[in-house]
């Protein structure tokens, strides 16, 4: 199989996307702010589609693949963002930008694909969104209090994303260390904490 390791460490995200989904579908009311919902629905349904746009693209590298690899990462983006800012903001604001994010990141993903086969891709839009938030996420986390949760689950969700970052960054020289897994590999697994870590979050919100 092409980029095997690259290809399978997509798991975890397909575990934690359908877990997450379906534990907001049963325990939504018991976990969740009121109208809070659907941005958690948006969320894991963003990380079970990665599980399978990010498959897809490893086993077949291309422009139309990367399309389905990006496309539930800013939907994903979108309903985390939402999540905290209904969660620490204002669950009104929440609710009124979650379809705009949406759309956005699907806009951001659309305009690389039509400027990259043009010939000059360009990727400037598509890194506001997914960017953009997490330089936000921290000043809402350092300066409001949540209306239900903790701190902690976001500042590990931006602790694990960051950690993927730098993984991806020094994806050949992580190879050449252990010949084993590379960078983009450790990516996947550091990334998938993530959502896991929210998941968990609400398992013990529950409790």
């Amino acid at each position: 199989m092409p980029n095997f390791s690259n290809a399978v460490s997509n798991i975890p995200f397909l575990v934690f996307g359908a877990l997450g989904l379906n534990y907001v579908r049963r325990y939504a009311q018991e976990v969740c702010l009121p109208r809070l919902q659907a941005a958690y629905v948006v969320f894991f349904a963003g990380v079970l589609g990665t599980a399978f746009g990010s498959a897809y693209y490893h086993l077949d590298p291309n422009n139309a693949s990367l399309v389905w690899d990006r496309v539930p990462m800013t939907v994903g983006f979108a309903g985390l963002f939402t999540i905290i800012i209904g969660e620490f903001v204002s669950v009104r604001l929440a609710r009124l930008i979650l379809a705009p994010l949406i759309g956005l990141g699907l806009f951001s993903v659309g305009y690389w694909a039509v400027t990259e086969a043009a010939g000059h891709g360009d990727l400037r839009l598509y890194a506001v969104v997914q960017f953009l938030p997490m330089l936000l996420v921290p000043v809402i986390l350092l300066t409001r209090l949540p209306m239900i949760g903790s701190r902690s689950t976001f500042w590990l969700v931006i602790g694990f994303y960051a950690a993927a970052k730098v993984f991806e960054y020094f994806d050949e020289a992580v190879f050449s260390a252990g010949r084993l897994l590379s960078g983009h590999t450790l990516k996947h697994l550091f990334a998938s904490l993530a959502p896991a870590t929210v998941f968990y979050a609400l398992t013990r919100r529950r409790g």
